[in-house]
């Protein structure tokens, strides 16, 4: 009875300076809870930044001419003529905004699409697969991110404008297809998302190149291929200066040339009757981009593969 109590008190001072030195560990509950605080004020103050242009926009869409003029700018008028607004929109000069939004539907798909496609195929060969002059590329790739699209507008409409292709879509549909940075994103993920030993699987199972790709690798980038996918309709969306300069006749105005035109209409005399248009037109234009981003935020994660191979 003696050892096992002896034990017992043992295992008891054995364990005591564990207790103690938990007992010891400085509080740091205070600290985190401030920090917090702080953070979440911050965050709040840029979602509050970032939202109230898109609240503005969509309170005055639903006001007609005279309640832009004569009520509050960040609430809602007594009239609430949203739709009537976005009919008008859509009819107004014939309907030329559905026109514009179809130009820009166009220019996105293969513009977007095909810098998207083109940026998964080289990122995948760059990362996996090597070749003389692949240091060399990979130089060029980061010297073509440092560069900004607008250094390259006007070398860009003159050499379109010797080959006959300003003022038609594949002027602004050709330059689109280039997205450097899309280019080293998606080699930078197929780098940690692929492992070699699967790839080196499917090719002993037999499975071509081409299958190894499409069929094995594919579904590994899918993250990746969202992000940049999104990235490039983004900015193709919303380009602005290569259209200005490429395109003169408004029938292949993307939407971002057309509601500048009828913005500089309101502002002269007598066309101020359209301003409500030009923000209607304005909500119209984001609410594609918002569905996007709500529709493949599932696809944002990474590391799909990772765990999947041990070493």
């Amino acid at each position: 009875m003696s050892v096992q109590t002896a034990a017992r008190h043992g295992s008891a001072g054995a364990s005591s300076p564990a207790r103690f030195r938990t007992t010891l560990r400085p509080p740091r509950t205070r600290r985190r809870s401030r920090r917090s605080v702080a953070l979440t004020l911050l965050m709040g103050l840029v979602l509050l930044y970032s939202l109230a242009p898109l609240f503005w926009l969509l309170v005055n869409a639903t006001k007609t001419q005279d309640g832009l003029l004569n009520s509050f700018g960040l609430w809602f008028d007594a009239d609430f003529a949203l739709g009537d607004n976005i009919a008008r929109t859509a009819t107004y000069d014939g309907g030329i905004f559905l026109r514009w939004f179809a130009n820009t539907v166009l220019y996105v798909v293969l513009g977007a699409g095909g810098a998207t496609f083109l940026a998964v195929l080289g990122g995948y060969a760059l990362a996996k697969f090597d070749f003389p002059g692949r240091k060399a590329v990979f130089a060029v790739v980061i010297g073509a991110v440092a560069i900004p699209g607008t250094a390259l507008a006007v070398p860009t409409f003159l050499m379109f404008s010797q080959m006959g292709l300003t003022n038609t879509p594949w002027a602004v549909i050709i330059p689109s297809l280039i997205s450097p940075f899309g280019l080293y994103l998606m080699w930078t993920f197929a780098s940690e998302a692929i492992p070699t030993e699967i790839m080196e699987s499917a090719r002993i199972d037999g499975a071509s190149e081409a299958r190894t790709f499409f069929q094995v690798c594919l579904p590994l980038l899918t993250p990746g291929i969202v992000t940049v996918l999104l990235f490039t309709m983004v900015a193709t969306w919303n380009n602005y200066f290569l259209p200005l300069i490429m395109l003169k006749n408004p029938d292949w105005y993307p939407l971002t040339l057309g509601l500048n035109a009828w913005n500089a209409q309101a502002a002269t005399a007598g066309g101020e009757a359209i301003f409500n248009l030009v923000i209607t037109g304005s909500l119209l234009t984001i609410l594609p981009l918002i569905a996007a981003f709500l529709l493949l935020q599932r696809y944002w994660q990474s590391g799909l593969s990772a765990g999947s191979v041990k070493e």
